[in-house]
């Protein structure tokens, strides 16, 4: 009998050792459930911050029309501090150095119209006067809308969108523009002294004949908390299987049955002659 219970106890303990998890799927499965947890925490930052950059830009569009900022400023000017804050500005437009800019609006696809706004003091700012569908993309149709005289532009101060659109690339040489690129298209217009943004004319420049103007669109996707919910909730789950296979047993209660007497394992474990074996079930 004392054979079969060493045979028992070794068989017992193979099954415990087959039953463990090896040491490299356990350190991946903490790690994981780490970054997880991290990932969640780092979406309820972004969150936090998205939150903040959308109330400051509600400020800035709402806020009274401010003249843009000076030249000796233009070095500092950036996304962070100026990007759409409403903005005037006085010059002359120069029509003959106009840049049309492919778009997509909601009123079609058609092109962006840049104008040179010659100032005063003899610099230039870009103005994105509206949008004009492909039927009057030549100057020509809209004469009536091309002002000669000084003009005062009121509108949303744009950063610059360096080396084209998605996916499309700029083509100076062949006059094909996907993004507002201030510095290329001032080089290929022969412009001195420019802007190192542009101003996305509001619907009240807008002038009879002329591009639509106001239709910048300000828009700032919020997912965040959603993406925080989907990595706490895929934390948990690694938890839970985490749970099952390293702390299950601890709540598993040992119940134990009572085999008549002259069962298959009556050998194994007797008290009397005619004592049935105690059996333990999980």
């Amino acid at each position: 009998m004392s054979g079969i219970r060493t045979v028992t106890s070794e068989a017992k303990d193979v099954r415990r050792k087959a039953a463990r998890p090896r040491l490299w799927l356990t350190v991946l499965s903490l790690t994981a459930f780490v970054a997880l947890i991290a990932l969640g925490i780092w979406q309820i930052e972004r969150r936090a911050w998205k939150l903040a950059l959308i109330d400051r830009v509600e400020q800035r569009v709402h806020a009274p029309a401010q003249p843009i900022p000076s030249p000796a400023a233009w070095p500092t000017v950036s996304t962070a501090s100026d990007e759409y804050r409403h903005v005037s500005v006085t010059g002359r437009f120069l029509h003959d150095r106009e840049t049309l800019v492919q778009a997509v609006t909601e009123e079609g696809p058609g092109y962006w119209v840049l104008t040179p706004l010659q100032r005063g003091d003899g610099t230039s700012v870009l103005i994105n006067r509206g949008f004009v569908p492909s039927e009057r993309r030549d100057p020509s149709a809209r004469q009536d809308g091309n002002p000669d005289g000084q003009v005062e532009i009121t509108g949303l101060l744009r950063i610059t969108e360096p080396k084209g659109g998605f996916l499309r690339n700029n083509v100076p040489q062949h006059n094909r523009w996907y993004s507002r690129d201030v510095a290329a298209i001032a080089a290929a217009r022969g412009l001195q002294n420019v802007a190192p943004f542009f101003v996305d004319a509001d619907a009240g420049s807008q002038m009879g004949g002329g591009p639509i103007g106001g239709l910048t669109v300000v828009r700032f996707p919020n997912n965040h908390l959603i993406y925080a919910l989907t990595w706490f909730a895929l934390a948990f789950m690694l938890a839970g299987r985490l749970f099952v296979t390293f702390g299950g047993g601890l709540f598993r209660r040992k119940r134990f049955v009572h085999e008549p007497a002259g069962g298959p394992s009556a050998t194994a474990r007797r008290t009397g002659s005619d004592a049935g074996e105690i059996v333990e079930q999980t």
